[in-house]
C-alpha cells in the first residue's frame, strides 16, 4: 500500500490558487446614486467626492442629531450676493469640506450665474497629497446641478 501512496503522490500535481490582487483601496464605500459605478461600489477619490456631495445635499438644521451639519447655502439662493453673504458661503463650505479628515479644502471660489450659485474648490486629499478641482451649482429652479 505505501507503493501505491507513492505513486500517487508523485502523480498529483496541486497549483496554488491566486487571489486576483487589487490595488491597495484604503476607502471603501458605495453609492445607489451614480450609475456609472458597476456593483454601486466607490473607492477612494470617488467615495471622498459622493461624501462630500451628499454633505451639500442636506440643508443645515435638517439632521436630527446633529443641527449644525449641512450648507446654509440652500437659504441663501434667494438672498442679494453682498459680499457678506459670500463670506458666509465661503466659511461654510471650508468648514464642511474640512470637518472631512480625508481632504483640505484651498482656493474656494463663489460667484452667481443666472439662477443660482456657482462654488467651485480645490480639494486636496491628503493620503494621496493629490488635487482635484470640484464644481457645484446650487440652481432656484432645479436644486443640486
Amino acid at each position: 500500500m505505501a507503493t501505491i501512496r507513492q505513486g500517487l503522490i508523485n502523480r498529483v500535481s496541486t497549483t496554488p490558487s491566486r487571489k486576483e490582487q487589487s490595488p491597495s483601496r484604503a476607502y471603501r464605500g458605495f453609492s445607489t446614486v451614480s450609475p456609472d459605478v458597476e456593483g454601486y461600489r466607490l473607492y477612494d477619490f470617488d467615495l471622498i467626492k459622493q461624501d462630500i456631495i451628499n454633505h451639500f445635499h442636506i440643508r443645515q438644521g435638517e439632521k436630527l442629531s446633529d443641527p449644525t451639519f449641512g450648507t446654509i447655502i440652500w437659504d441663501m439662493l434667494w438672498e442679494p450676493f453682498t459680499p457678506e453673504v459670500q463670506q458666509l458661503i465661503v466659511d461654510n463650505v471650508t468648514s464642511i469640506i474640512n470637518n472631512d479628515p480625508r481632504v483640505s479644502a484651498s482656493d474656494i471660489t463663489v460667484d452667481t450665474y443666472e439662477h443660482g450659485i456657482q462654488i467651485e474648490c480645490t480639494l486636496t486629499f491628503l493620503k494621496y497629497n493629490i488635487s482635484d478641482t470640484l464644481r457645484f451649482r446650487f440652481d432656484q429652479n432645479n436644486g443640486f446641478v
